[in-house]
């Protein structure tokens, strides 16, 4: 993964007398979509990895990755380079930094290398402890202990907005259905291309395109997949679903050198043509954050031969994370369904080609599914 440009020099606020005014300034000035995260790191722990779960909690996100991981050891860092990258994160203070560990803030400052992001390190106590002022002796800082200062140049200005009118607790619980959804657990298999294949851009042969959803649902939908999931690859899974009306089997063909940030494209394979063949998608704007975290999440975790996108191992964690976010195909009616009522069938549209392809009588051309 290239690195970012050069970031500025890490600033060390001083707050000799643990003075709250510092801390309230901080917190007020936390906003995610101005590109400002404040990190106020959770009491008795030192861990690394619980630092940058305090760091998905701080974007937003729940802190733990479902899934297996190789080693075991779940990969919460990436994740939270992959959306401060995306997002884009600008400023990120850490309140507490008297308390960080070596380790602790040599991890801060790796982050601050990928990222480019201004890192602000508030210290309560009238020095730098040793562990903090060894880490920092390895990047360039500066120190102040002007409170006007640190407003005006670190914390940055607060913002007091009410969430947005269309997802307050009530309407957020209720389920979006998008018919884009209904092929997510298609019976079709389609393989990854192994040969160098740059996709034409997709014409819709065999199956109509999703609806574009429009722009209202589009940011009720993002903001959803942004607080129901930390893992890169299981978001951008359901938003590319969502522009493409794809399977899983065929999401999961895209590898990260797919993706074009610049032409704002993905590219899916299908050699087999079980639908239409290799193909280029638009990738739409509301939909570009997810696609750039996943594309950085997989070249930090993994390489370019790795999947970009949800794997087809990664079914029940998708089909889980898509619930989370209250988002659904369409739903069959009470007397056909197969499951309680309240549970989401994922294969309504899947049973429904089935019946109707077993319904053909024996000895007439069926038709192809393609």
């Amino acid at each position: 993964m290239p690195l970012a440009a050069p970031p500025p020099p890490v600033t060390v606020v001083i707050d000799r007398h643990d003075d709250a005014i510092h801390t309230h300034t901080a917190l007020a000035a936390h906003h995610p979509p101005s590109g400002r995260i404040t990190l106020h790191p959770g009491p008795g722990t030192t861990s690394e990895t619980g630092l940058a779960h305090d760091l998905l909690a701080a974007l937003g996100k729940p802190p733990l990755l479902p899934g297996r991981f190789p080693g075991g050891r779940q990969p919460a860092w990436e994740a939270a380079t992959a959306w401060i990258t995306a997002l884009p994160v600008t400023r990120l203070t850490v309140l507490r930094a008297h308390r960080l560990t070596a380790r602790r803030t040599m991890r801060l400052l790796e982050l601050r290398a990928l990222t480019g992001t201004h890192l602000t390190l508030v210290c309560h106590r009238p020095h730098l402890p040793a562990a903090l002022h060894q880490a920092l002796r390895t990047v360039d800082y500066s120190v102040t202990a002007d409170f006007e200062a640190a407003r005006r140049h670190c914390y940055g200005t607060s913002i007091t907005e009410p969430p947005p009118a269309d997802e307050s607790a009530g309407s957020a619980s209720r389920w979006l259905t998008l018919p884009a959804l209904d092929r997510l657990v298609s019976y079709d298999s389609p393989r990854p291309c192994t040969a160098p294949c740059t996709p034409p851009p997709i014409i819709w042969r065999h199956r109509p395109p999703p609806v574009p959803i429009t722009a209202h649902t589009a940011q009720k939908v993002a903001h959803r997949l942004h607080a129901a999931t930390a893992h890169p690859r299981l978001a951008a899974a359901v938003a590319a679903a969502l522009f493409t009306s794809a399977s899983l089997q065929q999401l999961a063909t895209a590898r990260p050198r797919d993706y074009d940030d610049a032409a704002a494209t993905l590219a899916l394979h299908d050699r087999a043509r079980y639908t239409d063949g290799c193909a280029t998608h638009p990738v739409p704007p509301w939909a570009s954050v997810f696609l750039r975290a996943a594309a950085c999440f997989s070249r930090l975790v993994s390489n370019e031969d790795q999947e970009l996108l949800a794997a087809p191992g990664d079914r029940a964690h998708l089909l889980r994370g898509a619930e989370t976010a209250r988002l659904r195909p369409p739903q069959p009616p009470t007397a056909r369904r197969k499951g309680p009522l309240g549970r989401v069938e994922w294969d309504w549209r899947e049973r429904q080609e089935a019946e109707r392809y077993e319904a053909i009588p024996a000895g007439r051309a069926r038709p192809s599914r393609r």
